[in-house]
């Protein structure tokens, strides 16, 4: 029983929601980079503690895929994001209403359910500075918990990177 808990447990940190959308340059010879560096200005949006667990998330993805993070790189990423909040437009109605003879009338309340829902854009490129500029880029809309405590924001940030960089180098046909 322990061991069917932890399963689903482990699939619930580890699974994202994440809807991405993918683009990049399809003149680009993505054999060519093999490492790659951080923006040093880079503006993420994010809280300082959560910039730094998604870099850590990225850079255990890009090395697993045999990239090295170096200080002068063939390529640099940038990591931006904005909030969403998504306000719920979800509601009862309550109606009261009669008629007698050519008279109508009601009346209609309308109660909210539920309350607002966050999300959080996340944009990340990869530049090439001796190029053309940005090669690779992924958008990432997903949704996140601003109270949840660092140990769940750790598990979404790996399960987020995982998601994103699954498709990289992409598949060029």
């Amino acid at each position: 029983m322990r061991l069917i808990s932890r399963f689903f447990l482990l699939l619930i940190l580890t699974s994202c929601g994440a809807v991405i959308n993918y683009d990049y340059e399809s003149s680009t010879d993505f054999d060519s980079y093999k490492t790659y560096g951080y923006y040093d200005d880079m503006k993420t949006g994010l809280s300082e503690l959560d910039t730094k667990r998604l870099i850590r998330a990225i850079d255990a993805k890009l090395q697993a895929l045999g990239f090295q993070r170096v200080d002068v790189a063939d390529f640099y990423i940038d990591i931006q994001s904005q909030e969403i909040i998504n306000r719920t437009n979800s509601n009862v109605g309550v109606g009261v209403g009669g008629t007698g003879g050519n008279v109508g009338g009601g009346v209609s309340v309308g109660i909210p359910l539920g309350g607002s829902q966050y999300t959080r854009e996340i944009v990340i490129e990869f530049v090439d500075d001796s190029k053309n500029g940005t090669f690779w880029q992924a958008i990432a809309e997903t949704s996140f918990n601003p109270n949840a405590k660092p140990e769940k924001r750790e598990a979404q940030f790996m399960a987020l990177a995982e998601k994103i960089l699954s498709k990289y180098p992409p598949q060029i046909k």
